[in-house]
């Protein structure tokens, strides 16, 4: 595809409260230098008198964001052209001309500014997503994250418990799962889980799903037979009080993380490439939405199979210096987009 020719470059350098903002008009030397603040109204208003400055022509704007308020407050104008940069790139070249390493929010404004108009040819276009795509997008990365909190947290439980009451760890179900949760909190302390009746606990795991008679005699023994880490009430209420917080919160996010779930699987079902995805083999319900996310449904975003294995850092990196060479992963990348490639290749090899 030809350049397409800007009638002005732009580069950003933002910030919480109000954004540093670098100006050239095409075929002028000077640099324009103002200050934005970060507030919607401020932004809109900024991005309408682009259009009317220069009469709707495009304009290209270099920027270390891919997401976030100022992307979003800036992807509906038509005449607005997003390079995202990408921080490396911006250290990098910064260090190249500023050896000291000093930083500040006006230079690295002008800094985006010569990147996004010297260097386009080696930028990425940013190309937004349809609205199928984007909602199975945010959805996933929305749930990963409330897994990853979930996991933060159940990291957390097995380290206090082992401080205090480990038998939990073997006789009170997974962590993180619905009968481990309504087990500390029914039982969160030794003492108390050896004062249960044995008919109690029994009737306990049975109304939660744990129903092999072998796996809870065994349980009730090893209850029976068990021996306290101590008996000290200055350590075992104040560490039980964290548990029993701690399984609420574990209790929480697995509900949200449920409700998340089914709109996604709502989301992905209106997917127009849903059947592509769910016919790749070990996908499965979570990995298929995260490969329909990341390749998106735009036919034009990707001209090879070769440019998604670079984006997503599949494609390894390969070093060469006179007779040495040297391969090795690639350090930037996407890191959900290539955890998903990672772990539905692992699944497909089981196909």
């Amino acid at each position: 595809d030809p350049e397409p020719a800007y009638a002005a470059h732009v580069g950003i350098d933002w910030a919480d409260k109000r954004h540093a903002i670098a100006l050239q008009v095409a075929g002028n030397r000077k640099i324009d230098e103002s200050w934005l603040d970060s507030d919607p109204e401020s932004v809109h208003a900024w991005a309408r008198s682009l259009g009317e400055r220069f009469g709707g022509a495009k304009v290209a704007i270099g920027v270390e964001l891919s997401m976030g308020a100022l992307i979003e407050e800036l992807r509906g104008y038509g005449s607005i052209d997003i390079y995202p940069l990408n921080p490396a790139t911006t250290c990098r070249y910064r260090g190249a001309f500023t050896p000291s390493g000093a930083k500040d929010d006006m230079p690295d404004a002008r800094l985006h500014l010569e990147l996004v108009r010297r260097h386009r040819d080696r930028l990425r276009l940013m190309r937004p997503k349809a609205g199928a795509d984007r909602r199975v997008e945010l959805l996933n990365s929305g749930r990963r994250k409330l897994v990853e909190m979930r996991t933060n947290l159940c990291n957390t439980l097995r380290s206090t418990l082992k401080g205090y009451y480990p038998l939990a760890l073997v006789v009170g179900g997974e962590l993180g799962t619905p009968i481990n949760c309504k087990f500390l909190l029914k039982w969160p302390t030794f003492g108390e889980l050896k004062r249960a009746r044995r008919a109690t606990l029994r009737a306990f795991y049975y109304a939660n799903g744990s129903r092999r008679a072998d796996t809870i005699e065994g349980r009730l023994e090893k209850i029976a037979a068990a021996e306290p880490v101590s008996e000290d009430p200055d350590l075992i209420g104040p560490m039980a009080a964290f548990a029993t917080a701690l399984a609420r919160q574990i209790q929480t996010l697995a509900a949200e993380i449920g409700k998340l779930e089914g709109q996604l699987k709502a989301a992905y079902a209106a997917h127009p490439d849903h059947e592509i995805w769910s016919s790749f083999p070990g996908a499965g319900p979570f990995l298929a939405p995260r490969l329909a996310a990341a390749w998106g449904s735009d036919r034009e975003a990707y001209a090879t199979a070769g440019d998604m294995l670079l984006y997503s850092g599949i494609a390894p990196v390969t070093e060469r210096s006179g007779n040495s060479t040297w391969v090795h992963r690639r350090y930037s990348r996407p890191h959900f987009i290539h955890q998903t490639f990672w772990e539905y290749a692992k699944q497909s090899c089981l196909h």
